[in-house]
C-alpha cells in the first residue's frame, strides 16, 4: 500500500524543485555527461516520510575547445564559392550532480566564446552586412553565450520503498523534470527557454556503467529576430512577429546518457572510460501559428562518443580517480534549434539566381577536446 503522508510530502518536494526551473540555462557544445558511477540510494524506512538527505555530491569545472561548431544562420562566403558556416568555440562550464533520498539533481552552467565566423552584435553576419549601399564585409568579435540546464529525478523505487521498478538491467524508473535557457549577444540570438517533463528509465551497464533513457514532453519559448517585423530577413506583416518573442507548439523529446569504464582493458592501463549523450527533439511547428513561417524539423543534438583518460588515477593513484580527466569527443548536431537544414530561407540556405545553396550553418559534425577537474 502507498503511504499517503509520504506521497504528499514527496509531491511537495517535487513542487519546490519545479519552482527552481526559472533560474536555469541551454546546453550545446559543452560537457553535459554525468560520467561517474551512480551512488546507492539510502532507502527510507517503510511507512515514514524521511527528510531529504544527500548521499552523494560531485562538482566539476570543464574547459573545452570545439572544432567546427555552428550557430544557425551565421556564415561567411568562401572565396571560391559556397559558404562557411563553421566556427571554433571555447567553452568554460561548471557542473553539479547530487543524489538524495528520493532522486538526483544535475545542474550545468556554461559560457561559450565563438570565433569570428559567429560574430557578436551588431553584426548581421560574419561575412556580409546589409546596409543602404548593399553588402559590405564584416570583421567582428566572436559571440559570447551563457547557458545552462537542470534535470531532476524522483525515483519510484525510492518514493514507494520498493524494488518493483527494478528488473534485470533496469535499475529504476523515475519522474524527470527540467529546464534549459540561454542568452547571447548575437543579432539573431535565440534566447531559448525550454521546459521538459517525463520519465527516466535507468539501466545498469557492465563495469560500473549506466544508461539513462528519458522520453519527455517539451515546451519552448524563445526569441527569433529572423521573423521579427522590421528585421532585414523577416517577411512583411502580417507574416512576421511584432516583438520577436516566440512560443512554439508543445512537442516530444528523447534524451539519452550513458557511461562505462573500459574495465576489460589490462589492469595496468585501466584509466579509460567511454560516455555519450543524445537529445532528439520533435518538430515544434511554426511558432504561434503565424502564416508564412516555415515549420521546424526534428532536431538531433548528440555526442555519440567521448573517450576519457583518468589522469588523476594514472598519475596520483586510485584515491584520485577522476579528479582530473582529459577527454576527446565527436559531436553531431542536425537542424540546430529545429531549423530545417535543407530548406529554411535566409538561415540554413540562400538562393542565388534561382539556385538554393546551403550555408552549412545548421548541421555540425565536429570534434571537441577538453579537461575536467573535480573539486
Amino acid at each position: 500500500m502507498i503511504n499517503l503522508k509520504r506521497l504528499l510530502g514527496v509531491v511537495a518536494l517535487m513542487y519546490a524543485a519545479l519552482l527552481t526551473l526559472s533560474t536555469v540555462s541551454k546546453a550545446a557544445d559543452l560537457d553535459t555527461d554525468k560520467d561517474k558511477p551512480k551512488p546507492t540510494f539510502v532507502q527510507p524506512s517503510f511507512g515514514t516520510l524521511v527528510l531529504p538527505s544527500f548521499t552523494y555530491s560531485d562538482n566539476r569545472l570543464t574547459y573545452a575547445h570545439v572544432f567546427g561548431a555552428i550557430d544557425a544562420g551565421f556564415f561567411s562566403p568562401k572565396p571560391g564559392g559556397g559558404y562557411n558556416g563553421k566556427t571554433d568555440m571555447d567553452v568554460l562550464a561548471y557542473s553539479h550532480f547530487d543524489a538524495w533520498t528520493y532522486g538526483t539533481n544535475f545542474l550545468l552552467v556554461g559560457l561559450s566564446k565563438s570565433g569570428l565566423n559567429d560574430p557578436a552584435g551588431p553584426c548581421t553576419n560574419a561575412g556580409v552586412i546589409q546596409d543602404r549601399e548593399g553588402s559590405v564585409s564584416a570583421d567582428c568579435a566572436g559571440a559570447t553565450d551563457i547557458y545552462g540546464l537542470i534535470r531532476s529525478t524522483i525515483g519510484f523505487n525510492e518514493i514507494f520503498n520498493t524494488h518493483k521498478f527494478t528488473w534485470g538491467p533496469l535499475h529504476d524508473v523515475s519522474l524527470e523534470v527540467g529546464g534549459d535557457a540561454d542568452s547571447g549577444n548575437t543579432y539573431f540570438d535565440s534566447a531559448k527557454r525550454q521546459f521538459v517533463a517525463g520519465l527516466q528509465f535507468a539501466f545498469d551497464l557492465p563495469y560500473r556503467g549506466y544508461l539513462d533513457i528519458a522520453p519527455l514532453w517539451k515546451n519552448e519559448l524563445g526569441h527569433n529576430a529572423y521573423t521579427q517585423c522590421g528585421s532585414i530577413f523577416a517577411h512583411p506583416a502580417p507574416a512576421c512577429n511584432i516583438d520577436g518573442n516566440a512560443h512554439y507548439q508543445d512537442t516530444w523529446a528523447l534524451e539519452i546518457n550513458y557511461y562505462m569504464d573500459l574495465g576489460f582493458l589490462p589492469q595496468s592501463i585501466q584509466y579509460f572510460s567511454i560516455s555519450g549523450r543524445a537529445g532528439i527533439y520533435g518538430p515544434k511547428g511554426p511558432f504561434q501559428g503565424i502564416g508564412g513561417q516555415e515549420s521546424t524539423k526534428t532536431e538531433i543534438n548528440t555526442e555519440p562518443v567521448r573517450i576519457t583518460f583518468d589522469a588523476g588515477k594514472a598519475l596520483l593513484g586510485k584515491a584520485s580517480a577522476h579528479e582530473v580527466d582529459l577527454w576527446a569527443a565527436y559531436r553531431y548536431w542536425q537542424n540546430q534549434y529545429g531549423e530545417d537544414a535543407d530548406s529554411a530561407p535566409y538561415n540554413c540556405t540562400v538562393t542565388t539566381n534561382g539556385v538554393k545553396v546551403s550555408t552549412n550553418s545548421c548541421t555540425a559534425s565536429s570534434l571537441a577536446t577538453g579537461v575536467t577537474v573535480k573539486f
